[in-house]
């Protein structure tokens, strides 16, 4: 589970990392990132898991995952940026090894390779 500190819950933040953040994509999910200042606090993460992907058990199995899977980067996250993780249809069969792999490779792509440290102790099952 994500902390609470960490969780994005304004529909502003959003928008912003929509809007002026970088991009990446994967047939599983795709991310939207925006560093901002340090200052601003810890970095925030939200999910978005639209009906496309399923019934309100299966979006919310899949939130569930991505929440798990997430904690695990904010350590690498810098402090005050934003993270938005789209879920895709496919989520919803993908097992979570896939979905860990995928979010690896969205967020490489998004951070860098250096900067992106999974922290220890987080399993993906």
């Amino acid at each position: 589970m994500l902390p609470a500190a960490a969780r994005m819950r304004r529909s502003a933040e959003f928008k912003l990392a929509r809007e002026q953040g970088r991009k990446a994509g994967k047939p599983l999910l795709s991310a939207q990132y925006l560093a901002r200042d340090e200052d601003a606090g810890p970095a925030h993460v939200g999910l978005v898991v639209s009906r496309a992907v399923g019934n309100a058990v299966v979006r919310n199995r899949v939130r569930r995952r991505l929440r798990h899977l997430a904690r695990g980067y904010l350590e690498s996250l810098p402090g005050g940026s934003l993270l938005v993780l789209h879920a895709r249809p496919r989520a919803a069969t993908a097992s979570q090894a896939d979905l860990a792999a995928e979010l690896d490779l969205v967020l490489k792509a998004l951070l860098g390779p250096t900067q992106l440290r999974r922290q220890a102790g987080v399993v993906s099952r």
